[in-house]
């Protein structure tokens, strides 16, 4: 059976193509029952810069965004191009992270488990599956909530935190994933979800975990020199397949 591509259809422009991945995003975000209405926020550094981004525009619900909403902002807060304005916690938080760690794509979200996990005094993301030992040393933590966001020094502060990992534990708060491109990042932010959904419901049961071991961890993570699918590759097919979802389930994100 062949998968079925949507390549064909995709922009030429890089602009664009950001414009139409940065509103699927949101509306998946919706669909996978990670947002908060028109809170949290999703940006991807404008192709071709490095000191512009692309975010929904303050005020719209995730379930409405749209490729022709996106609006251009700088660190300073302000719109450069499109109609609307930047929340002041998207632009202390995600500006400093894509300016300080280079990262093209920054999600943060509220999403519940994820949440739940982080509402513990032990949230540690454990590899006790093998969809989570693929996060296993890929995860920061801040364990300290200084309240809400409000000013640069703070996305500088998380930026450091971060450094190199891909996904950032906010303790009290939420998470933040980043990635190079959409796919990369929002498949990050999707299963991370459903893992810390699975290790919330295991411990419910109030029985050990079995976590999995250092040498375990680093098989799972190492590329099969057989695969026919790079992890770009993977990354690729699985969002045009969601986005093939929203074709229709949520039709009009690519206007």
């Amino acid at each position: 059976m062949s998968v079925h591509s949507i390549t064909a259809r995709r922009a030429t422009d890089p602009v664009r193509e950001a414009r139409i991945h940065l509103a699927a995003a949101h509306r998946l975000a919706v669909l996978h029952e990670l947002e908060e209405g028109i809170d949290n926020h999703f940006t991807v550094t404008v192709p071709g810069a490095s000191d512009r981004y692309l975010i929904l525009p303050f005020g719209l619900h995730w379930s409405e965004a749209r490729a022709s909403d996106m609006i251009v902002f700088d660190e300073s807060g302000a719109t450069l191009e499109g109609e609307g304005v930047v929340e002041l916690s998207a632009q202390c938080i995600h500006a400093p992270i894509h300016r300080l760690t280079g990262a093209r794509v920054v999600l943060h979200t509220h999403q519940t488990w994820a949440v739940a996990l982080n509402m513990l005094k032990d949230n540690r993301l454990l590899p006790a599956s093998q969809t989570a030992a693929f996060f296993h040393g890929h995860v920061a933590y801040d364990d300290t909530y200084m309240g809400t966001a409000d000013f640069v020094e703070e996305g500088e502060r998380l930026a450091r935190l971060i450094g190199d990992k891909h996904v950032l534990f906010m303790k009290n708060h939420g998470v933040l994933v980043v990635g190079e491109t959409v796919a990369q990042a929002y498949r990050r932010l999707y299963k991370l979800e459903r893992v810390c959904r699975a290790q919330v419901l295991a411990m419910g049961t109030g029985k050990p975990l079995e976590v999995l071991s250092d040498e375990v961890v680093t098989q799972v993570q190492a590329p099969p020199e057989n695969d026919r699918h790079s992890r770009a590759e993977r990354e690729r097919l699985y969002f045009e397949a969601m986005m093939r979802v929203l074709d229709r389930e949520s039709p009009g994100y690519a206007d």
